[in-house]
């Protein structure tokens, strides 16, 4: 919103490339396929003659809905031959080019920055790359981002993913990411998921009294282990631990409360250990983990430097 207000505060002046179409595919597309602000008409879909009356209507405020103070802003030094031009670039699918400015000296930024830059023209004019009017290059939104389309597109999606991991008992472990890192799921979760509080089966292979015996990685003692104060409510106070919490300096990390079963708070499996896709990731990650002891790739020592602190 506040790029759309800016070009539209910069249009307001003397000094603009009055039928430039780049001020307005970050709202509408790049070939005006999609709904500004998620509420406009389409305007690809609509005639030359509506386009026009549309920006005149804009420009002299006899047209548009709730938000059309913005559309305002970026007709507002239009003439009627820029108005033209800009709904014959619409229409021819590209961008219009820039009428000549009253004042040409005020146009030499933007000029000379394209030619410092050695920038094709039909680059600028493809919407692609455009200048503001200190003559700053503009980068086009949709050319932003890994994506490389506009936050509003519904129609881009993450690539599929396929797991193609074998049945439980028969994959390959993977070493933990980091020290202390929830494992990841080298086989296929097909029918274990989801958990629910009646079922979770999960715990059939990786309670420690059975992962041993089926070759799991059994769940670590600080899954049995209760991180958190008791806290209770009497007489309208808060106490936790046993002790009256009146402002946030009396809260105190809890002691660790030992448990004959799991904690509730580590049941839900699947918030913490996922499955793994071979996918090509968008960024390299040069992430490497420093083992100081090599068995931790294989099994936790959380509960034991909790309380440690970082070194």
């Amino acid at each position: 919103m506040i790029k759309i207000l800016t070009i539209g505060a910069l249009l307001s002046t003397a000094v603009i490339y009055a039928a430039s179409t780049a001020g307005c595919t970050g709202c509408h597309g790049t070939k005006f396929e999609k709904k500004a602000l998620g509420t406009s008409k389409i305007v690809k879909d609509m005639s030359k003659d509506d386009i026009i009356k549309a920006l005149k209507g804009y420009k002299d405020g006899s047209y548009g809905g709730a938000k059309k103070a913005i559309m305002k802003g970026q007709v507002a030094a239009l003439s009627d031959a820029d108005i033209a031009a800009l709904a014959d670039a619409i229409k021819g699918g590209g961008s219009a080019k820039a009428a000549a400015p009253a004042d040409k000296k005020a146009a030499a930024p933007a000029t000379e920055a394209k030619k410092d830059e050695g920038l094709k023209e039909d680059n600028i004019e493809s919407g692609k790359i455009g200048y503001d009017l200190s003559g700053k290059k503009v980068v086009d939104e949709n050319e932003l981002g890994l994506r490389k389309a506009g936050v509003n597109d519904d129609k881009v999606a993450p690539p599929e993913i396929k797991y193609d991991a074998p049945a439980p008992g028969a994959a390959k472990k993977f070493a933990r990411s980091y020290v202390n890192a929830p494992p990841l799921i080298p086989h296929s979760v097909d029918g274990l998921l989801p958990i629910t509080i009646k079922n979770n089966a999960c715990l059939g292979c990786h309670m420690p009294d059975k992962a041993k015996e089926v070759g799991a990685t059994p769940i670590p003692e600080s899954h049995f282990t209760n991180f958190r104060p008791d806290t209770k409510i009497e007489n309208g106070k808060i106490i936790k631990d046993g002790k009256e919490v009146k402002n946030t300096s009396d809260v105190i990390i809890a002691k660790f409360k030992k448990l004959k079963h799991l904690s509730m708070a580590r049941y839900n499996c699947s918030q913490c250990h996922v499955p793994q896709a071979d996918v090509k990731p968008l960024v390299k990650n040069n992430f490497r983990p420093d083992f100081t002891d090599k068995s931790l790739k294989e099994k936790s020592n959380l509960i034991k430097v909790i309380d440690e602190g970082v070194k």
